[in-house]
């Protein structure tokens, strides 16, 4: 890959605070390449008082033709972006940012789309299904949007934060899209089951639902990678449920993310 870079090679950063955990360097570099393009990504750490500098920068420098952004910039990226798609404007965060043709950031926010990708090759059904979705976060938010396009009839949000709930649920119904409300994280008769929250990354986590309340015809995905086969999914393939890890929709997201930068 080294032998492959010259001055003609674009840069796309990834940016976040941490930033040693990503593993989107060399997969969409690699991607990137597969699709011709001589360019790519690079980690870069940097701490959200320094975001607006961040930003700064890349602007002035011809070569970077995006960004990729990941926890905890999201949300406040978003304004830095002189347009978006119809989505990342709704939620107001973006996970990738192109460069319009007069060098201002076009932004979008892909998270959601790819969870339910995941999920649907998993073999979930989202349309006319009723889902649950445990965190209203960043991630959760784009998932409960990316559920409602998809076509379910019925999401309930569980939060913690009540706050984020009541934000997030009023950001959803706008769209007059299926039924949306708050409620527990009690899975008993949804179809699908989303995990959202960071709840299984660290060995002695409380699971985001009960696993004991899960039931074979359900569909349960997690947003977590590593571990890759989290506790509640674990607890849902003894059970028989259909499952999607954090893994498989990092595997999509990467794909969408660079079709993006592309402009594809």
């Amino acid at each position: 890959m080294s032998e492959s870079l010259n001055g003609a090679t674009r840069l796309y950063p990834i940016v976040g605070d941490p930033i040693a955990q990503v593993k989107s360097p060399s997969g969409v570099t690699r991607t990137l390449a597969e699709r011709g393009h001589n360019a790519i990504c690079v980690p870069a750490h940097v701490a959200p008082g320094d975001l607006a500098d961040f930003f700064g920068t890349m602007a002035r420098v011809r070569n970077v033709d995006g960004v990729i952004v990941t926890v905890p910039h999201k949300f406040a990226s978003f304004a830095f972006c002189a347009s978006t798609t119809p989505r990342a404007k709704v939620l107001r965060a973006v996970n990738s940012i192109r460069r319009n043709p007069d060098g201002s950031w076009h932004g979008d926010m892909s998270d959601g789309q790819a969870f339910v990708q995941a999920q649907i090759g998993a073999g979930a059904t989202p349309q006319g299904a009723r889902a649950l979705l445990v965190g209203a976060g960043g991630a959760g938010s784009a998932i409960g949007l990316a559920l409602l396009e998809a076509g379910v009839r019925e999401l309930v949000v569980h939060d913690s934060d009540a706050a984020r709930v009541d934000r997030l649920v009023g950001v959803l119904r706008e769209q007059g899209k299926g039924e949306v409300r708050a409620g527990t994280a009690d899975p008993t008769g949804f179809d699908m089951v989303c995990n959202a929250t960071p709840s299984g990354m660290r060995e002695g986590d409380p699971l985001p639902v009960a696993a004991d309340l899960l039931r074979p015809a359900m569909s349960v995905g997690d947003v977590i990678t590593a571990p890759e086969v989290t506790p509640l999914l674990q607890a849902a393939r003894a059970i028989g449920c259909r499952t999607a890890t954090g893994v498989d929709m990092f595997r999509v997201v990467q794909g969408l993310i660079v079709d993006f930068l592309l402009d594809r």
